[in-house]
This record gives structure tokens, C-alpha cells and sequence, in this order.
């Protein structure tokens, strides 16, 4: 169509130069200076038309480009986003194996800790070594002395810098001093002893070397556990030396995360502060994130806003953001949201104000946030709070919000509410026809009197 328009502007053009051509005795007297006037005139308006065109043009393939790279952020986005999901699952599940294996080792089930391990090494995850190191030693315990040998051999060549290489150097001594001799079970009752015993070594500094030697050694989980445990508990200058230390990683992953949720709970000033030396000179994510809900356990509300502040890690400032969450730390989350922003981030502290039951904040952000996501996001947490104030801000929400997104947001949360009341009344004054049969969709599901009255009322009309 355009380029129609081009040739018939051209064509009105050369007819205008023929005319000028024409001889001039052929005109009227005064009749070239006009026609010349009114051609170069049009000519004019003719190229600023076609220069307009041209912009506009280059103004519509501009707006299809920043569409289309608009689109492509917004779709890499979702990707990073099911990434992140995935390998919070696989993390999960990972953890979940290893739990087990671990459950089941404590009960002496040998066959199902090695199914659970088996399960661990074959996501090759961040585990995998700590499972390989627990699979020798239940094969170990099951008599099976050459296979643990060679599960050893595999964790030395597969994870030749493991913190469990230590581990499994000494339970590899066991192993040889064990083989030839015949295939006996655990004694439990000799574990249960040394539990007892331990029990009774606390605030003993002459312990500490045993216990030390415990937590190097091959040892049971339990047994293991209990040392450190007994450590923890001890008021002895030297014992929480050795819990510091192995929180700091002069032992295997275990124990380290052991000894970090130890600190939180039964430690004083100088085992938070402890922690907090840890997470400044650590780099690993999983170390940092477990001091965090230590930092939670123990009322460390500043050092966790220090985290959220600061971290340049999101995934760990959204860990302290969810940990403040947990203390109902509802003015420091307010700080956070107002300066943050990661949208990803902004949506944890979202989450964080739901856990911690701050619903004047959400609804104030359910009604001014700018960012249709995250505004989605607070009247969808406002329904999972659940009160007849939360249930009347949903309402207003409806009534203002002009975004049809929102709307529905605001309908399903009601509905998580399974408040039939508003969602009646707004069914009542809403003119959409679309939106109307959503909401009554809605009531068709619910349990209540106020819904099944007002669906008797449509059909008895």
C-alpha cells in the first residue's frame, strides 16, 4: 500500500515537470511562475511525507526490536528461574537420600543406607563424596572388607580433595586390621556404652582428646554426632575451641554444619561471633546459608540484616531475608524491600513478610506497588494470611485496581480465604460478564452457605 501511494506521488510529480516543460506560448500569461510555485510546493510536502514515512517505519522495526528483546529477557528470565528451581529439587533430593542413608545407618538397616547411598553418588552431587565415605563404612560393618576397599579407592580417585579423604584413610586402616578375620556384627551394645560414657565427660577438659580422636576417626554418625555434641554443651574454653574449628572446616562437611548449628543454639557471644568470622572468610554457599539459620536461631537480627544488606550472593540475601522473615523482623524487611532491587530478592522479602504475618505492609504494596509481579504477589500472600482485615483489603484492591491480573489475584486469594462473603458482594456489583463467571466459578467450589445461597439466586432467576 505504501509503496502504491510512493508511485502515484511520483507520477503527479513528472506530469508537473511535463507541464513546466510544456512551451511557454502554450500557457496563459503568468501561468509558469504559478505552476512552478505549486509544484515545488508539493514536491516539498511530498519528500517531508516520504521522510515521515521512513521515520515511522524505523520507529515501528525499533519498537518490534525492543519487543523482541523484551520477550527474549523475559523468557531467559523463566529459564534462570526453572534452573534455579531444579537445582534447589535436585538439592532437595539429594539431601533427602542422604538423610535417609544416614537414618538407616544409625538403625543398623545396612542394606537400605547403601541403596540411599548408592542413590546420593549417582547425582554426583555436592554429597556424592560424603556418600561414598558412609558407603565404605556400612560395607565395612557388613563384613564386606574388599568392597569397602574398593569404595574407598573410588572416593580417593573420583574426589581426590574430599574432606572425608581423611576419614577414609583411617577407616581404611580398620578395614585392612579387620580383613581375614571373621565376619562379625556391630556390637550395639558396646556403641551404647560409649554414648553413656560420653554423656558423662562433659565440662571435662581431659576429655578432649578422646573425644577429638572420636571425631577423627571411624566412628558411627551417632557417635560422632554425640562427641560433638557433648563438646558443645561443655562451658571448656578448649572445647569450644575444637567446635570453632571444625566449623570452620577442619573436618568433614557433617561435622562442620553440625558444629555451625551448635554454635547458634548453644553458644554464647563469643561462639555467634565466631560465626560470623566463618561466614566472612568462607566462600561456600552452603556453609554461609547454614550460618545464617544459625544467626536465626540464636536472635542474631543484625547480623542478618548485615547479610541482606550486603551478601553479593542473591541466593544468600534472599536466605537471610527468609530467616528474618522467621523473627518477624517486619521494619528491617521494610528497610530491605525499599532499597533492594533484584526483583527475585524483592519477591523473597514478599515471602518473608507472609511468614513473619506483616499484612500492613502487604496491603500497603498490594495497592501501591509500581511492578504488576510483585504487586501480584503481595495480594496472592495477603490471601494466605487469612483475616477479616486482610479479606477487606482484597475487596477495596478489587474495586481500585484497574489491572485485570490483579483482579484475579485478588479473586484467588478470597478464594484460598474461602471467604464466599466478599466474593458474593463483588459478584453482585460486577458489570464484566467475563470476570462475573470467574468469581462464580469460584463459588461453585466452595463449601459455604453464603456460596451455595447466591448460586440458588442465578438460577432461580
Amino acid at each position: 500500500m505504501t509503496m502504491t501511494i510512493r508511485i502515484l506521488k511520483l507520477t503527479i510529480a513528472a506530469v508537473g515537470v511535463l507541464a513546466i516543460a510544456a512551451p511557454v506560448a502554450a500557457r496563459p500569461q503568468g501561468y509558469a511562475v504559478a505552476v512552478s510555485a505549486a509544484d515545488l510546493a508539493q514536491a516539498g510536502r511530498d519528500r517531508a511525507s516520504a521522510d515521515e514515512e521512513r521515520a515511522q517505519e524505523q520507529r515501528d522495526r525499533d519498537r518490534e526490536a525492543q519487543e523482541r528483546a523484551q520477550e527474549q529477557k523475559d523468557r531467559d528470565r523463566e529459564q534462570r528461574d526453572r534452573d534455579r528451581e531444579q537445582k534447589e529439587r535436585d538439592r532437595d533430593q539429594e539431601t533427602a537420600n542422604y538423610d535417609r542413608g544416614r537414618d538407616a545407618l544409625d538403625q543398623s538397616q545396612w542394606d537400605r543406607a547403601i541403596n540411599a547411598f548408592n542413590r546420593v553418588i549417582e547425582m554426583k552431587g555436592s554429597r556424592a563424596d560424603a556418600a561414598f565415605y558412609w558407603k565404605a563404612y556400612t560395607q565395612n560393618k557388613l563384613g564386606q572388607r574388599a568392597e569397602a576397599l574398593g569404595t574407598i579407592a573410588d572416593l580417593s580417585k573420583q574426589y581426590p580433595r574430599s574432606r572425608y579423604i581423611g576419614d577414609a584413610k583411617a577407616l581404611e586402616v580398620e578395614v585392612r586390621r579387620d580383613s581375614g578375620q571373621p565376619v562379625r556384627p556391630e556390637n550395639e551394645s558396646d556403641e551404647d556404652l560409649k554414648l553413656y560414657a560420653l554423656n558423662a565427660l562433659q565440662n571435662s577438659d581431659d576429655a578432649i582428646p578422646l573425644l577429638q580422636k572420636i571425631l577423627s576417626g571411624p566412628s558411627s554418625p551417632r557417635l560422632k554426632e554425640r562427641a560433638l555434641f557433648v563438646l558443645a554443651q561443655s562451658n571448656s574454653v578448649k572445647a569450644r575451641e575444637v567446635l570453632v574449628s571444625i566449623a570452620k572446616g577442619n573436618s568433614t562437611p557433617d561435622l562442620q554444619f553440625k558444629a555451625i548449628q551448635y554454635l547458634g543454639v548453644h553458644g554464647g557471644r563469643e561462639s555467634r561471633a565466631a560465626l560470623a568470622d566463618v561466614y566472612a572468610s568462607t566462600g561456600d554457599v552452603d556453609v554461609k546459608r547454614r550460618i545464617l539459620r544459625a544467626f536465626m536461631v540464636a536472635g542474631e537480627k543484625d547480623r542478618l540484616m548485615t547479610a541482606a544488606q550486603g551478601e553479593q550472593n542473591a541466593d544468600l540475601r534472599s536466605e537471610a531475608v527468609r530467616q528474618l522473615g522467621v523473627m518477624g523482623a517486619h521494619d528491617e524487611l521494610w528497610t530491605l524491600y525499599q532499597k533492594e532491587t533484584s526483583i527475585d530478592v524483592k519477591k523473597q522479602i514478599l515471602q518473608a513478610m507472609f511468614v513473619g504475618g506483616n499484612a500492613t505492609r502487604l496491603v500497603d504494596l498490594a495497592k501501591t506497588e509500581q511492578n504488576v509481579e510483585l504487586r501480584r504477589l503481595a495480594v496472592r500472600n495477603l490471601g494466605l494470611i487469612g483475616s477479616k482485615r486482610t479479606g477487606d483489603a482484597l475487596v477495596e484492591i478489587y474495586s481500585a485496581d484497574k489491572d485485570p491480573e490483579i483482579r484475579r489475584a485478588a479473586i484467588n486469594a478470597l478464594f484460598i480465604q474461602n471467604n464466599a462473603e466478599s466474593l458474593v458482594a463483588i459478584a453482585r456489583k460486577e458489570q464484566d460478564a467475563t470476570m462475573k463467571r470467574e468469581i462464580v466459578q469460584k463459588l461453585s467450589l466452595m463449601r459455604s452457605k453464603a456460596a451455595t445461597d447466591y448460586l440458588l439466586e442465578i438460577l432461580n432467576k
